[in-house]
């Protein structure tokens, strides 16, 4: 497989900003960068919790948003997916971080940093069931990528 260089530079400095982004948060806060489980702890609010929730999610929408506005192309063209589709499996990506404590950002970002079993089963279960509903999706069932 040929990849450009800036591709993989790209991915690097992606990984790179995630990696010090999550370590900045466990020195500085004490926390796990689990995103599943700082907007779980929004509902229902606790006062005390809300501010540092809050900022967080605000500037993973607001990186976006900047993403956005320097680097349209970036952001593909429009989604073809059925709404209902789109929402069914937030539902089910939903239930599944829930029944998994935590998501690929707790779990696999943070939990296998911290050399946690757990973390690194939960996250071949995560990668194992993802690839598999792809399959099914686009190779059973004949839907187009």
């Amino acid at each position: 497989m040929n990849v450009p260089s800036s591709d993989l530079f790209a991915a690097l400095a992606g990984g790179l900003l995630i990696g010090v982004a999550t370590t900045f948060m466990m020195i500085f806060s004490g926390r796990i960068a689990g995103v599943s489980g700082i907007v779980g702890g929004l509902i229902p609010p606790r006062r005390h919790d809300m501010d540092w929730r809050l900022a967080f999610l605000s500037g993973l929408v607001g990186g976006g948003a900047l993403l956005r506005v320097f680097y349209p192309e970036a952001f593909p063209a429009a989604l073809t997916t059925p709404t209902a589709t789109l929402v069914a499996a937030g539902l089910l990506v939903g239930y599944g971080a829930r029944l998994g404590n935590g998501c690929t950002s707790g779990h696999g970002v943070c939990g296998i940093g911290r050399m946690s079993r757990r973390s690194l089963v939960a996250t071949a279960v995560f990668l194992s069931t993802g690839m598999l509903t792809v399959f099914v999706h686009r190779h059973l069932l004949g839907a187009a990528s």
